[in-house]
């Protein structure tokens, strides 16, 4: 890594100048349909045509942005010994390695004499149980090390607020590795300009009470954060959120806007995957739960001078964003036919990816959304057209890139679960 990085991130849509991703390996593969649950797939997907369609993802993103790789981030940052032992004693207070006693030595042992390469590997893909004794042999786990079978999608475990970096408290244990890998990159990489904020753990409290993941939370505006209020994300790591604005004590106002959603379907696990900004007066909306949310409430909370200055009920996010000068048109993810709109909302198709004011990443199989987007103005460019340069991207002020999609959306997620920006321009 080469670039110094200074974490800026002051909306949804500014000009993309760094980003994060993923490439899928084999730890998405490392599943069975019995594990596929836990994992939190619905499905097991194949690695070899997801990695074809994530070509397009990192391919368009190549050519906009500067892109980094967890993968190459993790390999770089184990490459020094002290730091590498850190990392091995974060993974170890939240995942006690299985199987850690032997007389042939500790797990923990022998992936400290491994390479950095070695290591970032086996940490993302797992590291396979060995049955060398009855109670190995008899578990029912294949591995010693669970595999990262989601991080794919590095837009939860941590997430870029101005300046600094939230990390991720994750609603699922299956997923608290990315947290400790995330927040490893950003304290021990130089390039990286930052610094991570930890929401504390409350003593006493009931396991997973607080969490809080990046598909919720949104930067609408430097002073406006969106959250969404699930089955990811509660009410309690929003509060924690909360008293850390207050104890700022700024004198500039800040704003969080909560968003309650269903629990359930599973499609609705995050804020951005009914809601996403595309440009400055344009927004992708599910209609039933942002435009008419009925008993999911929208709530708007103002900090300000070290005090909760307000929190009342809103009619909807579009509403209250417009009471705080943001006066956003609603797209409609599947257009206006109710049928339509959740069959696309289920693969992500509000789920859109910025790279700059009104220039945006989705999914081509989401076709009455991709026509809606049209009808809104935008030109509609295919991810192989662009990375061949068959389309000269300058020509067009507004578009969406469409993504081919058959696998990846079975994993769960769409262009912006699937990026965790660093750095944008700031709008003016």
């Amino acid at each position: 890594m080469n670039p110094i990085v200074e974490v800026n991130i002051q909306s949804e849509i500014g000009k993309l100048n760094g980003v994060i991703i993923h490439t899928p390996g084999e730890e998405v593969e490392n599943m069975t349909p019995e594990t596929a649950e836990r994992a939190l797939y619905s499905d097991i997907i194949n690695l070899s045509i997801a990695r074809e369609e994530y070509k397009q993802v990192k391919g368009v993103l190549s050519k906009l942005t500067h892109t980094f790789e967890v993968r190459d981030l993790l390999c770089n940052i184990l490459r020094n010994e002290d730091t590498k032992l850190e990392v091995l004693n974060r993974i170890e207070k939240i995942e006690p390695f299985i199987g850690e006693k032997s007389p042939r030595g500790s797990l923990k042992e022998h992936l400290a004499e491994e390479s950095a390469e070695n290591l970032s590997r086996l940490l993302i893909e797992g590291v396979e149980m060995i049955k060398d004794n009855v109670t190995k042999f008899l578990c029912k786990d294949w591995f010693a090390l669970r595999p990262m079978h989601n991080l794919l999608f590095t837009r939860d475990a941590s997430m870029s607020i101005n300046n600094e970096v939230l990390i991720g408290c994750m609603a699922n244990s299956i997923r608290d590795r990315e947290s400790v890998i995330m927040r490893s990159i950003f304290d021990f990489t130089p390039e990286f300009k930052t610094k991570t904020l930890n929401l504390p753990s409350p003593v006493n409290s009931p396991k997973r009470t607080h969490t809080i993941e990046g598909g919720d939370v949104l930067i609408a505006r430097d002073d406006i954060l969106l959250i969404g209020n699930g089955a990811r994300t509660s009410t309690q790591a929003i509060d924690q959120l909360i008293d850390e604005y207050i104890s700022r004590e700024s004198e500039k106002a800040q704003h969080i806007i909560v968003q309650q959603l269903p629990h359930t379907p599973e499609s609705f696990i995050h804020l951005d995957m009914v809601f996403t900004l595309l440009d400055r007066d344009k927004c992708m909306v599910f209609a039933p739960i942002i435009l008419n949310p009925g008993n999911y409430q929208t709530v708007h909370i103002k900090i300000q001078n070290g005090k909760l200055q307000s929190i009342r009920s809103e009619k909807n996010l579009i509403s209250a964003l417009k009471k705080l000068g943001m006066d956003l048109e609603p797209i409609l993810c599947g257009g206006t036919d109710e049928w339509n709109q959740e069959r696309e909302q289920w693969h992500s198709g509000a789920n859109f990816f910025a790279v700059g004011p009104g220039q945006v990443l989705g999914y081509a199989r989401n076709n009455y959304t991709i026509e809606a987007m049209n009808n809104a103005g935008f030109e509609i460019i295919k991810a192989n057209d662009f990375i061949e340069n068959k389309i000269n991207i300058s020509e067009h002020s507004k578009y969406v890139i469409t993504i081919d999609g058959s696998e990846l959306p079975r994993g769960g997620g769409g262009a912006r679960c699937m990026t965790m920006p660093v750095n944008r321009t700031n709008l003016d």
